[in-house]
């Protein structure tokens, strides 16, 4: 059966088959207090978080979409390094070359999307006086 965006939500109870866990578990197979269950096969794969995203689009929630396909980009990404990205973003904590380093790594590591997010904002800082000396 083909994958309905605007008829599978939520995807665990209606298409529990297209959602994994990272390790490859189906959902009928998790077993919250198994002994093989880590927090990390707990966490969304890029997989069900772009079928969120068709769901999300589907419904015309184009926004929730984008930020679900930028998570899709980054579940691969360690956690230390998201969150050096959000510190990099806050106002007045980056300079403009410091910002278009990080969207060269975000290029690189094959998250175009959350690369022009961090450009645009980039471009935006600038407007306004955000960034960094």
């Amino acid at each position: 059966m083909a994958f309905d965006p605007s008829r599978h939500y939520p995807l665990g109870s209606s298409r529990p088959d297209l959602v994994r866990t990272p390790g490859g578990l189906a959902l009928d197979e998790l077993e919250l207090h198994g002994e093989n269950v880590t927090s990390e096969e707990l966490r969304a794969t890029p997989e069900t978080l772009r079928l969120q995203a068709d769901v999300a689009r589907a419904a015309g929630r184009s926004q929730l979409a984008d930020n679900l396909l930028r998570a899709a980009e980054l579940a691969s990404v360690p956690d230390e390094t998201i969150l050096e990205i959000y510190t990099a973003l806050r106002p007045k904590r980056s300079t403009a070359a410091e910002l278009a380093a990080w969207v060269e790594r975000l290029e690189g590591w094959g998250a175009p999307a959350t690369a022009a997010f961090v450009s645009e904002a980039a471009q935006v800082y600038a407007e306004r006086g955000l960034l960094a000396a």
